[in-house]
């Protein structure tokens, strides 16, 4: 595959696919490591004097974390000048890219607030484009595990590359063999994690914790009400749970506090936050007796502090420990740069979650099949 290294940029309008998703919360946007991370493709497209068109995604359609990318615009701004249009394939986005000039760049609103961001093929978003981009960039390695538009289209109309960061995840991927590995899945995907089940360890947590002991009949109150858009996931994990070890306790939102209750105290009113310090005792433990360790998504609801416990512990562990660590997911990457623990106590980091756990499974990634 190319990188930035084989084409002339100057004068040269670029299309980048980035990867600026982020935690929300109360419709506020975070700033993460995605967003940081994301600067440095984008500065040197400008810096190499190329008219810089961004396409990002935020948020999933019918999720609270489904917003604008107008606040995005303003942490970018930070490390690089970038405008934000409120358009992506309308006369205004027409308007706002013929008035570029070399080393701006623009980012467009939400793509995935197109219908034709699903539908990949020669569709109006890939036309919209041709005519006016002359290079596709794909660095947003976070997602090429989706046959979308924006990552498996554009590369069959445009000479196209890999940005930075999908770059480096892709060297350092071709370096990493995972086998008899221990798996710490969490996060707010639980589907995602299905596919590793079976295959080695696993330590669950996050949302699939959750749903793993509600499918073994485990009735968590208020927890079942808030994951009922889940609930159909029970049934396939019913049958695959022989190598799950799963958490003792929680801990809940009570009176605004922390607040630690054992599993035998469920059901309860209390909707469920983290995992709990049994639960932390029996991980730390596992992960001592690891040779290679994969944790993918955090353990809690880590964009508040007081839940961030568990997640910090495990990190803390796996850092400790002397076994090769992949450590996968934008949101987990950012509890990490919370936690203060220094990175250099893991083997890899990668801002991928969905993309990261499909290649371990040996799947195949369409982004990167597209650009090849």
């Amino acid at each position: 595959m190319k990188t930035l290294n084989d084409f002339d940029f100057l004068g040269k309008t670029v299309l980048l696919r980035s990867d600026l998703n982020s935690d929300v919360v109360n419709g506020r946007v975070l700033l993460s490591m995605r967003i940081k991370e994301s600067v440095k493709t984008i500065k040197e497209l400008k810096k190499k004097g190329a008219k810089v068109i961004i396409l990002a995604h935020q948020g999933r359609k019918g999720k609270d974390d489904y917003v604008s990318l107008e606040q995005h615009v303003k942490y970018l701004c930070k490390y690089t000048k970038v405008k934000f249009v409120k358009d992506i394939i309308g006369d205004r986005a027409r308007e706002e890219i013929g008035k570029m000039k070399n080393g701006e760049a623009i980012l467009l609103e939400n793509v995935r607030f197109l219908e034709e961001e699903f539908k990949p093929g020669k569709n109006d978003l890939v036309k919209f484009f041709m005519g006016i981009v002359d290079i596709y960039v794909n660095d947003a390695f976070s997602v090429c595990h989706r046959r979308q538009t924006s990552i498996v289209s554009f590369p069959k109309y445009f000479p196209s590359c890999m940005g930075r960061i999908l770059e480096r995840e892709v060297n350092a991927l071709k370096k990493i063999q995972v086998k008899n590995c221990l798996y710490i899945l969490g996060g707010a995907k639980p589907e995602e994690n299905i596919i590793l089940l079976g295959k080695n360890k696993v330590l669950a947590c996050g949302l699939f914790g959750q749903l793993c002991l509600i499918s073994k009949g485990k009735n968590l109150g208020a927890q079942n009400d808030y994951l009922k858009s889940e609930l159909y996931l029970a049934k396939k994990l019913r049958k695959r749970l022989k190598n799950v070890t799963l958490p003792k306790d929680f801990a809940v939102l009570k009176d605004a506090k922390r607040y630690e209750l054992d599993l035998s105290e469920f059901p309860s009113k209390y909707e469920i936050f983290d995992i709990g310090e049994k639960t932390i005792a029996l991980f730390e433990n596992e992960i001592k007796k690891a040779k290679a360790i994969y944790m993918k998504g955090p353990a809690g609801f880590c964009a508040e502090k007081k839940f961030c416990k568990g997640t910090f512990a495990i990190l803390r562990a796996i850092a400790k420990s002397s076994a090769f660590s992949l450590i996968g997911g934008g949101h987990l990457s950012d509890a990490m740069e919370a936690s203060k623990i220094s990175r250099q106590g893991f083997s890899h980091i990668s801002l991928s979650g969905g993309a990261l756990l499909r290649f371990i499974a040996g799947e195949r990634l369409p982004g990167l099949d597209a650009l090849r």
